[in-house]
């Protein structure tokens, strides 16, 4: 009986020894790659959001939650990553309805141009962040690349054991706790670069301009779990200059909107009206919105929903207002430490810029 317990006891002390090692081993994205670490954040939220967002950089780097409560007191939370693909959109929209049930589902449509899985990479960052269910694991299943093991997602000690020899000072500071790094999902930069040269953006026309099978059967399981639990579907295009959102994406997304009664917002088109400049609202030349631009958008997205579907606004709501000034508080302490920075050193060193000079 003593032999059997010893050997118990054994086998537990080796399981927790290699759980503890593989922790220690998988990437924090605490340091240059911050992305890795937004799906995980929404696992310690409270789920009282009206609005989810879902999608790639298109959404959690152009709009602000924060600035939809100051101004509407519309409560909400981007559930995006690097490259986020159509089918990770939307099992992490699954994901989250087994948490709560917003009124309203925005996605950001850039994602449709891709039909097949496209870098483990930017996989793990949607993926690894998930708490275990079977939406994450119908995630695994549908993102793997062909060289990918399923395996390695549950075990991530079998792709990442090699970094033991590779650790950094975050691996052992976040070992237990990651620090928060976005706002309700959005990822702040208030620094500029200017759009200057369009040439830099262009691309090789892919092969085709139809959208995918396999990307559109995505879009309909979307529409179709937005329906079944009596949820409103917004489709938006965020006004990034790249990757080039061809004429014949938008008219298949202006049609399936059309066909489907869904609203869609390409913010191409409303550059001027919002009056998003290029060379004061984007921190990378164009790609994504900084700051400014993410607040413009963000002001137009609020006052759309908020008309087209009578969103309550919680600002007299007690608990929730003090729930919302602490992120207001934490927003703007970042927005200030951000502005330091670039006062100091003339970029944003703790996000892994470089000096112009």
């Amino acid at each position: 009986m003593k032999k059997a317990i010893r050997r118990i006891t054994a086998v537990i002390i080796v399981i927790a020894l290699l759980f503890g090692l593989q922790r220690l081993v998988t990437p924090k994205y605490m340091d240059d790659i911050l992305e890795g670490s937004f799906i995980g954040e929404y696992y310690k939220e409270k789920p009282e959001h009206d609005v989810i967002m879902i999608g790639d950089c298109e959404v959690y780097e152009n709009f602000s939650p924060i600035t939809l409560w100051e101004q509407y007191g519309i409560t909400s939370f981007i559930r995006g990553s690097a490259q986020q693909l159509v089918w990770q959109s939307y099992y992490l929209l699954e994901d989250t309805l087994r948490y709560e049930t917003p009124e309203v589902v925005v996605f950001n449509v850039l994602a449709l141009k891709y039909n097949e899985p496209q870098r483990e990479e930017y996989n793990r960052m949607s993926i690894d962040g998930m708490k275990w269910s079977a939406a994450k694991w119908k995630n695994i299943k549908a993102s793997m690349t062909e060289e990918e093991k399923a395996l390695d997602y549950v075990f991530p000690i079998l792709r990442f054991h090699s970094r033991i020899t590779q650790l950094t000072k975050s691996d052992f500071q976040y070992y237990l706790e990651k620090r928060k790094v976005t706002h309700n999902g959005y990822y702040m930069r208030v620094d500029i670069e200017p759009v200057e040269d369009l040439d830099l953006y262009a691309e090789e026309e892919p092969d085709t301009l139809e959208i995918g099978e396999n990307a559109m059967n995505y879009m309909d399981k979307i529409k179709d779990l937005c329906e079944k639990k009596g949820i409103k579907l917004v489709l938006v295009k965020a006004p990034s200059i790249s990757p080039v959102w061809y004429d014949e994406y938008e008219d298949q997304m202006i049609e399936y909107a059309a066909a489907n009664n869904l609203p869609y917002i390409n913010y191409l088109d409303l550059v001027e009206e919002l009056g998003i400049d290029y060379t004061k609202d984007t921190y990378d030349a164009g790609l994504h919105m900084n700051l400014s631009g993410a607040e413009k958008l963000s002001n137009h997205l609020g006052g759309f929903l908020q008309s087209s579907y009578n969103l309550k606004d919680h600002r007299e709501d007690e608990k929730l207002k003090k729930l919302w000034d602490e992120k207001i508080e934490f927003y703007n302490n970042m927005k200030a430490a951000q502005y330091k920075e670039l006062e100091d050193y003339g970029y944003l060193k703790s996000y892994g810029g470089e000096s112009e000079e």
